[in-house]
């Protein structure tokens, strides 16, 4: 198979080349055919697979620059496929366009490591948008899981501020970092992980290390257990 990896440029929009498109429905494949043609891909570029397998076994044989994938396939989960599309190359985009709106579906497809997840009954136009934005470097988000997201996050801004009220040492904020060093973060995925900038995370563990007196990680995070902040 041919090994496609310089991207095309379209009217300012970089287009990274091959795209996968795993889907077992033939009807949703063809939609997104006429969607990708749309934004200037040309049909020689694209690649389908029906199966878990078979996406599996492609990636084996080239790379991948960018993959829409469905997570309910016969043979296993498309997670899986975003897992190892990721191990092999992390600067790979995948957009997850699903009919699962599961939270659980939602949230493992993004840890796994998809860059934006849609639902499949969005219309074209709106399939469209969001891989534009995915294409000009955003994380595109169903706005009916976005709602989802947000309302986990109040219920753990909620919980961590309890906390925080009998503590009274870290702010809600501080103490969700705080959480996160301890389970062994980095500042980059601390900060796509709540959706912050690497900045903003780098000044609030500044702020930890003075008010627990501490000068590393480790230090922060065995300071924390022994107040009782950490578990």
């Amino acid at each position: 198979m041919n090994n496609w990896r310089a991207p095309l440029t379209i009217v300012n929009l970089t287009l990274p080349i091959p795209v996968l498109i795993l889907e077992d429905d033939a009807v949703m494949q063809q939609r997104l055919k006429l969607i990708l043609l749309e934004l200037g891909y040309t049909q020689e570029v694209l690649i389908f697979a029906n199966t878990l397998n078979e996406a599996l076994s492609l990636l084996e044989e080239q790379p991948i620059s960018f993959a829409l994938v469905d997570l309910g396939l016969p043979d296993g989960n498309g997670k899986d496929f975003i897992e190892t599309l990721r191990q092999q190359d992390p600067t790979s985009l995948i957009l997850v366009i699903s009919a699962w709106s599961t939270q659980d579906a939602i949230l493992g497809a993004i840890q796994a490591g998809a860059t934006g997840y849609v639902l499949k009954e969005r219309d074209d136009f709106e399939v469209m948008l969001s891989i534009r934005s995915l294409l000009r470097g955003g994380a595109p988000i169903d706005p009916f899981i976005a709602q989802q997201i947000l309302s986990k996050v109040i219920k753990n801004s909620e919980k961590l501020n309890h906390i925080t009220s009998e503590n009274n040492i870290l702010s809600a904020r501080e103490l969700e970092i705080l959480h996160l060093v301890a389970q062994g973060l980095s500042n980059k995925e601390i900060a796509e992980k709540i959706y912050l900038s690497r900045y903003t995370v780098e000044c609030h563990i500044k702020h930890i290390y003075r008010k627990l007196s501490v000068s590393s990680r480790a230090k922060a995070v065995n300071t924390a257990r022994n107040m009782g902040l950490l578990p």
